[in-house]
Formats: C-alpha cells, structure tokens, sequence
C-alpha cells in the first residue's frame, strides 16, 4: 500500500445528507476552516492547517506490508531498503500501530539516517504512523499513552502525522480521541493530525467542532473512484486534503496480470497477499475480471505511449501511495517515474472510458472506508 496527495477536488454545492446518530452536525454546509490547500514544488507537497504544515513526498512509501502474509521480514535488510529509498528521494514512509514491526522498522531507520546522512537528509525524512484504538472511553491518559508508544517505537520526540480511525461511528468518543490528540499537539508530541477512512459525513462533523485536521487517508484507485464523489467536495471546500491508498491495487494494476484468466488454475499469477485478495474484491464489485482486463489493456497502452509501466501511469490518474515490500522486492524507478510523468486529454478519456464502464462503488459498497464497517 503506498499513498498519494490526490489532487481531484469538486465544489461543494448542497449541504451533505447526514443520519441520527446522537452527535451534533451541521444542518447547512460546513463552513469553511483555515486548513489550506497543499502546494507542491517538484516531489514533494506542503499539507497546511492554519500554523499546521508538514511537507511531504507526494509519493509515499506504505507499509502494510511489513504486518505480515507478503513473506518473513528481515529486519536489517527492511531497513537498508528504506535507506535506498531515502536516498532517491522517496522520503516519506506510511506506517501504523497494528502493522507489525513497521513503527519499529522506522526507529531503526531513522537512527540509521541519524548517524550515517547528512543532517539535511533528517529534515527531509517524515514519519506517518496510524492509530487504530478500540472504541472504548477516550481518556486523556489513554489517548497520551497510546501516542507515547509509537513515540517510543518510532524514537521520535515529536510524530510528524498521527492519522486516526475510528471503528464504530455510534459512539461518538471519536471526537473525544482527536480532542486530546488535538491536546498533544499543543504539547509538541504530534506535528499534524489527521484521520484514515473515515467518511464525509463525520469528517463534516469533526470539522464543525474546530478540530484541525490536515488530510484524511482514503482509498482511491481507477476502479474505486468513491473520493472523488461526495468526499472531494467536502475537502474542496475546507481544505483538507487526501491522502490515498490502494492507487495500484495491491499489485493487480500491473503488467503481470494483464492478459490473464484467473478463472484457470495456473493461468494467472496466485493472488497469495492479503493486499492482492483485498483488491481482487474491489474488482469484483466493480466490474469482474473481463472489464478489468480492458481496463488493464487501456492501461498499458497508455504506458506504452509513455514509456513507462502500470504502476507509473495507475498513479498519476488516481494519486500514488505505493507499497513497498522492504527488503523483498522494490519499485524505486516506477515510483521516480510518476513526477515527471503527464497525462493527455487522450490518455484520461481512454482511461476514464473504461473505468466509467464499471459498477458505482459508492452505491454498493459506501462512503470511503465503509468496506471497514459492514457487518
């Protein structure tokens, strides 16, 4: 899983249809906060809330796969893979509390960038983990200890982001967690705050109650297009930008499926990840395997005009977090290749044909991150 800073954004024109759910909302459209839109020069993108800012790759590298069911995770070798990362450029690296050794991994790493890169390289360097708490009281000594762990683990004094999930939207205590994360901030533990898939209408609300968030992490591909719809316009009109994963599905967006027929034994590469069974999924909702394989083969002409592969051009249309297999496998050039790749009109018709083509997500499955909350 890797992720981007989508650039997507649609003006919000209708106050956004909310549920009773015990918590206030807003009954005409959010107001605008001070959260500004992200500014990028070269790779790299500036998130900014008010006296927020945090600068960023704008290609990120994800970390989901250090949890485990890619292969063993040599901890060492994870870490020299990080190393050959930074030194291209590839800066930024999106972690979590429940990813394995990944906020580990990063303390490692960055006390490797300490003693053996220039002193600019740190300043360059950024950490992005996740909290993903069970939905009980969120107390302040919970919230402050939960954030000390993946300070602790990561060996910084100050998180760079700290982007929060929430599980069961019928409890409210949501707005009591990033309350206090908020509280951390003041007291210099978290740089940014921010959430992941969480969807538009609590964002809605979480931003009514002057909470600054700066991005939220959503999932987002040529097949799963729900950000742009209900989510882009929330964010176009206060700011808040998106951060998005699943941009080449796990892997399935690539030259290695094309032309494939899964329905074989042996005809197609195994989907034997959890990221690969995932994606394989989304495909299903949206389309099944033969529209898919149009898509692919759309895919790779367009690459081919490019001189480039799917997962360069797979970005470029629908952000870019990449995962990285660290120390199994990397993708550095695909990654570099999506800053200077340009899309033409052509190429986004031809693109944008297909995947229209496609069952509406946001009808089926819901909002951004409501695959997580289905019973």
């Amino acid at each position: 899983m890797a992720a981007n800073l989508s650039s997507g954004h649609f003006l919000l024109e209708s106050p956004l249809q909310t549920r009773k759910t015990g918590v206030r909302r807003p009954t005409m459209v959010a107001k605008p906060c001070r959260c500004e839109a992200v500014r990028t020069e070269g790779g790299l993108a500036t998130v900014k809330n008010g006296d927020d800012s945090l600068v960023i790759c704008r290609v990120l590298n994800g970390m989901w796969q250090t949890s485990g069911g890619w292969g063993r995770i040599d901890r060492d070798g994870a870490v020299d893979a990080m190393l050959r990362y930074t030194d291209a450029g590839l800066t930024t690296f999106d972690m979590a509390d429940h990813y394995g050794p990944a906020e580990d991994l990063y303390g490692m790493f960055i006390n490797r960038v300490r003693r053996e890169r220039p002193a600019e390289l740190l300043n360059d360097v950024k950490g992005l983990t996740k909290w993903v708490p069970p939905p009980v009281k969120m107390t302040s000594s919970y919230v402050r200890d939960s954030i000390n762990v993946s300070r602790k683990r990561m060996d910084v004094a100050c998180l760079d982001m700290l982007q929060f999930h929430w599980w069961d939207y019928s409890n409210s205590g949501y707005l009591d967690a990033l309350r206090h994360l908020t509280d951390l901030k003041e007291e210099g533990k978290i740089k940014t705050v921010a959430l992941t898939n969480f969807d538009t209408e609590r964002l809605h609300i979480i931003l009514e109650n002057g909470i600054p968030i700066v991005s939220n992490q959503v999932q987002h591909s040529v097949v799963d297009m729900r950000p742009q719809q209900r989510m882009a316009e929330l964010c176009q009109l206060t700011g808040v930008k998106l951060i998005t994963y699943g941009t080449v599905m796990g892997g399935l967006l690539s030259e290695k499926f094309l032309d494939t027929n899964i329905s074989i034994p042996f005809a197609a590469p195994p989907l034997n990840t959890p990221s690969l069974q995932k994606y394989k999924r989304m495909v299903d909702a949206w389309g099944g395997w033969s529209l898919f394989q149009v898509l692919l083969q759309t895919l790779k002409k367009v690459a081919s005009k490019h001189g480039v592969s799917i997962p360069t051009v797979a970005p470029s249309v629908a952000g870019s977090m990449i995962g990285v297999r660290l120390g199994l496998s990397q993708h550095i050039e695909d990654s570099l290749a999506i800053f200077s790749l340009e899309l033409d009109e052509e190429d986004k018709s031809s693109i944008d044909s297909v995947s229209k083509q496609g069952r509406d997500l946001l009808q089926i499955i819901g909002d951004c991150g409501d695959e997580y909350r289905r019973a």
